[in-house]
């Protein structure tokens, strides 16, 4: 919104008091809100700069690493997107990031790659939670699910292997262009514009 601009609001105090033009309205903010939605996720990418949490690389290269693998293997847009993003939860959610990012792009990816984000810590897991005193196999309890390959896949390819500081890691305005597109509109609607 410009300098001096001013939103159009509802007028109501409680929801019970709405009226269609005040609905009009919200949906006018939100879709301009929506709009904005890139911006704050790549402001939020940025967060992960810095922060190492004793790996040889900082979380934003770790990032930045998994997607530059994924797309040089020619994974498409809405992968290396999701590889971009797969740890932004870490920021809010440390002890479950994987389920933070997933849901943050779950309207925006397939099932498929939803699924690969939501159960990526469990199948990164197996090469190391034995050195924690865990079990590397806990992605076991998942054998047989359809996407089980395809996350296994993920962890071993692009993930595991992200941490080298000598690697030629892209840049994140890279993959702006592409993340934009792929968090551009849901696949989709949002429940409260699903038909009954």
């Amino acid at each position: 919104m410009a300098d001096g601009e001013t939103m159009i609001r509802a007028k109501f105090h409680a929801m019970t008091e709405g009226t269609q033009g005040d609905w009009d309205a919200i949906r006018g903010a939100g879709l301009a809100y929506f709009r904005g939605f890139p911006d704050r996720l790549i402001a939020h990418l940025k967060l992960l700069e810095g922060d190492s949490g004793g790996f040889a690389v900082d979380r934003m290269t770790h990032s930045l690493q998994t997607a530059t693998r994924a797309f040089r293997a020619g994974r498409d847009e809405e992968y290396v997107a999701c590889a971009l993003v797969h740890d932004v939860g870490d920021i809010l959610g440390p002890t479950h990031h994987a389920e933070i990012g997933a849901e943050i792009m779950k309207p925006f990816v397939s099932a498929e790659n939803h699924w690969i984000m939501q159960h990526h810590a469990i199948f990164q897991g197996y090469y190391y939670f034995h050195y924690l005193g865990g079990d590397r196999d806990r992605r076991e309890a998942f054998r047989g699910h359809p996407s089980f390959e395809a996350c296994a896949q993920f962890c071993h390819l692009y993930d595991q292997s992200s941490f080298d500081p000598a690697y030629d890691t892209m840049p994140l305005d890279a993959f702006e262009p592409m993340l934009r597109r792929v968090c551009a509109a849901p696949k989709q609607p949002p429940a409260a514009f699903k038909a009954s």
